[in-house]
């Protein structure tokens, strides 16, 4: 699919955009543009690839229209990775959240129109599904900006993921964890009962290629993916640092943050579908032509919503799953 094509990839100096790279270049492509704001960062990322002739790294803001036309021109896929993400920033800035998240993803779907672009692949994350934060309203929009390009009559196709915690990226709580227990000897837990989906880089890479590969156009692909409660976690980390007298300081719940994510929420499991063993596609409630009567044939989800707080991994289980990693 992506042999001798050409592929831009948004905000693709992060850890989803390294890994995404990493996995395009065994497809053969054309070219792979990457698109981001930081220059230190790209300039790393370069080396990193032994200055494979097949990057492209691009300069650019997505706020900037004209920046992503440019961009864009002759390309066929778009992956949209560019996002304000950390929750506290969106709380305290969401103007520029609302710039980034929200026009941004406006922007980038007029661009790929623009330019005839095949199809989006939009990465959203779970706190998108029920938002109670700023970060979660704007992504939601993004989302419904992105289904409804669908509506056009245009060839462009779009699609979203969501997403959960994926283990390592930058800002993870893993390595939050690992710092405050070699520095600290103690770790911050926002509340007891915390639980979080959680999913390798690979599987989240293996997410986006799936909604690639398989979507119409206007799907939300959800990957079925583990669960674990915050402290369970903790615990883990700190009986693998060998250190002892580590204990866990309770800070409180900060604003907008829940106690248990969701990847659907009721209101969107009446449109969900069991896709296969491993996916989940949450079908959008306007209408987009040939959409539903794809998917005519596939089950409904009988899942009030899908909760992080359901099927918690035990301790040996998120065990495992950081050594599969080599966090431990």
């Amino acid at each position: 699919m992506f042999n001798n094509q050409t592929i831009l990839v948004t905000g693709g100096t992060g850890s989803w955009g390294h890994e995404l790279v990493r996995q395009l270049l065994k497809y053969d492509p054309k070219e792979i543009r990457i698109f981001s704001r930081n220059e230190s960062v790209q300039f790393s990322m370069k080396q990193e690839f032994d200055n494979d002739p097949k990057l492209h790294f691009l300069i650019g803001d997505i706020k900037e229209k004209d920046t992503l036309i440019e961009a864009c021109t002759g390309v066929d896929y778009v992956f949209h990775l560019a996002a304000l993400k950390h929750v506290p920033v969106c709380e305290d800035q969401p103007i520029e959240a609302l710039k980034t998240n929200v026009i941004g993803t406006q922007n980038v779907v007029d661009a790929a129109i623009q330019c005839k672009v095949r199809r989006v692949v939009y990465i959203s994350t779970d706190k998108a599904s029920s938002p109670s934060n700023f970060y979660g309203l704007t992504k939601t929009m993004g989302e419904r900006l992105i289904i409804h390009a669908n509506t056009l009559d245009i060839d462009t196709r779009f699609v979203c993921v969501r997403g959960g915690n994926v283990l390592g990226t930058n800002g993870s709580v893993i390595h939050v964890f690992k710092k405050q227990i070699e520095e600290k000897g103690k770790v911050g837990i926002t509340d007891i009962n915390m639980t979080r989906f959680f999913l390798t880089i690979e599987d989240a890479i293996k997410l986006v290629f799936k909604a690639t590969f398989e979507s119409i156009g206007g799907e939300i692909f959800v990957m079925k993916m583990p669960t674990c409660k915050i402290t369970d976690l903790a615990s883990v980390l700190i009986e693998a640092s060998g250190k002892e007298n580590v204990g866990m300081e309770i800070l409180g719940v900060r604003p907008g943050e829940k106690i248990h994510e969701l990847l659907f929420s009721e209101y969107e499991s009446i449109n969900t579908i069991s896709y296969n063993d491993e996916y989940y596609v949450i079908l959008p409630s306007i209408h987009i032509n040939g959409l539903k009567e794809h998917y005519a044939q596939y089950q409904p989800v009988n899942l009030l919503n899908y909760n992080s707080s359901k099927g918690l991994m035990s301790k040996d289980e998120i065990k495992e799953m950081l050594q599969k990693g080599g966090f431990i």
